[in-house]
């Protein structure tokens, strides 16, 4: 088979394959590529030493069976055997599932996951969102510290057992998103210097050094996410790609990353006759992220929208500090904006960063669901001092407000796994670093982040403690349980109503028309036949429907609600919400 690596400024390089040593030729065709052929079959080890260096693995190693500092192993994809036919599941109408491998259930593999894929079909959820699975140090971690981004992190089944997932979900008609992480690679195990350029110092992030997208060796960088990112959707048969923190992906050229990134997808997703989309996480709310590359934006297919998060959590929970002290100073009216607008910052004052931020978003020529709406993720429950989900501190009548807020605006939900039965485990922060010096370092610097915001430094769970991981697994005796129960069988009920009510998906929402808050406290939507309302307080609130509104049936309710008075008076019970016809 023929090796080949990218490695421009090498006088040197030797491929060491099942203890021979080889040397290997510059490319004539590839300027700073470097190849070799050798007789290897499926799961061979191998690596590249450059300039009599040490041997690394593979930049674009499919396996690493020892782990991230291991030698690459050879995969043949081909002789993995799909059993089950699949035509794709495209994003429009979707709800999302997040879910960690590591924590889903105790055996943290893709296995065990697998077996609870049934209990998500039966949910009504059409798409599984998985956290990262690139390999990354020790055996459990949030997978954002990946260090080989074409490679499946061994531990959880390597990449057979993601293969074996992907077909099993698809068995049940449950489409796959896999989050990915372009814009900084783990601190242990990252070998790409040793190659090449693949980092420049000409622009900054949190983790160090910017990925290279830009500088001279950005065009092959570029194409080394690029593919990364195509080998998931082609060889793992995944439907859709989750990019981690793009806001963080700097890039001065003319044609951006992600917008060559979305090219890239659209013409392999013509080529498998399946769609296949990409979702960003970005903090700009920048209306090009999510734009047509014709209108001039980057052609992503949809976007994370934290600003409804912040709103109804600022609503729910009355949190004020930090990111929320926007939201909080009148959140029903922030909720209102966003359930109208999309962005809550759309070219005004945020007083968490001093400045304006944002630019507004037209929702009448861009879809509705290109964003995503969540009262939970792995970022807003785990980056939390303790990881407390919602239910922690909210009744099951606020979780079922919070329910019905996502579940019936306009945007495409996402669920963080648990949230649907008011999951009571947290999910903490975990690593697993082998290297001392660098899980101190973790330790010690997630206890002094949140000391600095007056948490006791002994409070703050150690990454490195086992414990932290299993305090985070979900506990599957919990939704058989009181009050669990109710609230499954009300997510259930609420993810039914958007497959058989076309109104609640309908592209063009009367939803955002009929938008109103009732005194400053009740939320009241309505779309084509359906109204909406949401009562969050205390007490029983009377909500005026108006003239027209002639209900015939109570579709949905947490709490019992009769129906209007002649009036159109609805008198809606405490943490409430319900749905009418």
């Amino acid at each position: 088979m023929q090796f080949e690596v990218w490695s421009p400024d090498a006088r040197r390089v030797s491929l060491r394959l099942q203890g021979h040593e080889y040397g290997m030729e510059r490319d004539p065709d590839r300027p700073g590529w470097w190849r070799c052929a050798a007789e290897a079959g499926h799961g061979a080890r191998y690596g590249f030493s450059v300039d009599g260096g040490p041997v690394l693995p593979d930049p674009r190693s499919r396996r690493q069976p020892d782990g991230p500092d291991g030698p690459s192993a050879v995969v043949d994809h081909g002789r993995f055997g799909w059993r089950h036919p699949w035509h794709g599941r495209p994003l429009p109408g979707a709800v999302l599932y997040e879910l960690h491998v590591g924590t889903f259930t105790r055996e943290g593999t893709f296995a065990a996951a697998a077996r609870r894929l049934p209990y998500l079909a039966g949910l009504g959820v059409t798409h599984v969102e998985l956290m990262p699975v690139c390999p990354f140090p020790g055996t459990h971690g949030w997978g954002y510290d990946g260090v080989a981004p074409w490679a499946v992190h061994e531990p959880y089944g390597g990449p057979d057992g993601l293969k074996r997932f992907v077909d099993a979900a698809h068995a049940l008609g449950l489409g796959v998103v896999l989050d990915v992480v372009h814009n900084h690679l783990g601190p242990s195990g990252n070998c790409l210097p040793a190659y090449g350029p693949y980092f420049t110092d000409r622009h900054h992030t949190p983790w160090g050094a910017a990925v290279n997208l830009d500088a001279p060796g950005s065009d092959e960088v570029r194409r080394y996410f690029t593919g990364s990112a195509l080998a998931w959707l082609r060889d793992y048969h995944v439907d859709g790609l989750r990019l981690d923190a793009v806001h963080a992906l700097v890039d001065t050229r003319a044609e951006h990353f992600l917008a060559e990134l979305s090219v890239a997808v659209d013409a392999l997703a013509a080529r498998l006759g399946r769609p296949l989309f990409l979702i960003a996480e970005s903090d700009r709310n920048d209306p090009r992220t999510i734009a047509p590359r014709e209108a001039g934006g980057h052609g992503v297919h949809a976007q994370w929208n934290d600003d409804f998060h912040h709103a109804v959590h600022a609503a729910l929970t009355g949190e004020s500090q930090g990111y929320y002290a926007d939201f909080a100073a009148s959140p029903m009216e922030a909720l209102t904006k966003v359930l109208i607008g999309g962005f809550f910052h759309d070219g005004a004052y945020s007083s968490f960063r001093g400045r304006s931020h944002g630019r507004p978003l037209d929702l009448r020529t861009t879809p509705a669901h290109r964003l995503l709406a969540y009262t939970q993720t792995h970022d807003q429950v785990g980056n939390r001092a303790l990881g407390d989900r919602l239910a922690a501190s909210l009744s099951p009548g606020l979780l079922a407000c919070a329910a019905a807020l996502t579940l019936c605006a306009p945007f495409t939900p996402m669920l963080f796994m648990g949230e649907e039965w008011g999951a009571r485990t947290p999910w903490q922060y975990f690593t697993d670093h082998p290297d001392p010096e660098l899980a101190e370092a973790v330790r010690t610097g997630r206890r002094r982040e949140f000391a600095a915001h007056g948490w006791a430094e002994e409070d703050i769970p150690d990454p490195q403690d086992p414990a932290t991981r299993e305090r985070s697994c979900l506990d599957w005796s919990e939704p058989e349980r009181a009050p669990h129960d109710a609230l499954l069988a009300w997510y259930r009920r609420l993810i039914e109503l958007r497959r058989t009510e076309p109104a609640i998906t309908d592209p063009d929402p009367g939803l955002r028309s009929g938008l109103s808050v009732s005194s400053g406290l009740t939320v009241t939507m309505r779309t084509g036949p359906l109204h909406i309302v949401v009562n969050p307080t205390g007490e029983p609130v009377e909500v005026w429907l108006g003239p027209d509104a002639r209900c015939t049936e109570v579709v949905a309710a947490w709490r019992p609600v009769t129906l209007p008075d002649e009036e159109g008076t609805l008198l809606v019970p405490p943490e409430t919400a319900a749905i009418l016809r």
